[in-house]
């Protein structure tokens, strides 16, 4: 049997697009925060474990960014 090769969820692909985002926008963990409508604990629970962000969270980011998901997952 042959190993199965662990891939990067989805949760966790678009987590890591949202903070690389962050980071070329200099956007500070509470702004960020304020735009998914968390708080900056949440942020870094999001850091070790995404599956608990929610489609919600991500829409609003979009939204209130006014970006789309296609050009997040470009980055």
């Amino acid at each position: 049997m042959a190993k199965r090769d662990k891939r990067i969820s989805l949760y966790k692909k678009i987590w890591c697009k949202i903070r690389y985002w962050q980071s070329i926008y200099d956007v500070s963990d509470i702004e960020l925060a304020t735009c998914l409508q968390v708080c900056e604990r949440t942020l870094r629970e999001y850091d070790k474990n995404a599956y608990n962000i929610t489609l919600g969270k991500i829409d609003n980011f979009l939204v209130v960014n006014k970006i789309e998901l296609d050009e997040l997952l470009a980055l």
